[in-house]
């Protein structure tokens, strides 16, 4: 993974998953899910220093402190792909909701990634169709 491909500029990013098999997972102080198998898109953003390259690039670490609910279902999850929008107005809300009214999205954790909005989630489960890198 070669952080430079993503820009240092603050904006919103989607991260295409894969999860192999069915995993129980206890995200932090949110509960335990089980997430199924399959294609799942969590969608963030990344306003803060080091924008959404820093963001991204922590993402694609291994080795770090859990923190935010991603980063414990990335423990059993990989990134399939990234997409990124720079951009300094917060647009993950908006991208959360076309892509929940897809027919095929599901909330497989309530809350996720949406603790500072009224989201019912900011990561959606496709099943098992491979998900395209690109906006809902």
């Amino acid at each position: 993974m070669n952080s430079d491909c993503w820009p240092n500029s603050p904006g919103t990013y989607m991260l295409f998953l894969e999860l192999s098999q069915t995993a129980d997972l206890t995200i932090g102080r949110l509960g335990s899910f089980r997430f199924p198998a399959g294609h799942y898109v969590y969608i963030g953003s990344a306003l803060g220093s080091g924008g959404l390259r820093a963001r991204v690039a922590r993402h694609h670490r291994q080795e770090k402190r859990l923190h935010w609910h991603i980063d414990y279902l990335l423990t059993r999850a990989r990134i399939v792909s990234v997409l990124t929008d720079v951009s300094g107005e917060r647009l993950e809300c908006v991208w959360v909701r076309q892509w929940l009214d897809k027919p095929e999205a599901q909330v497989v954790a309530p809350g996720f990634g949406a603790s500072d909005c009224r989201c019912p989630t900011h990561l959606v489960f496709c099943g098992s169709n491979r998900l395209e890198s690109r906006r809902a």
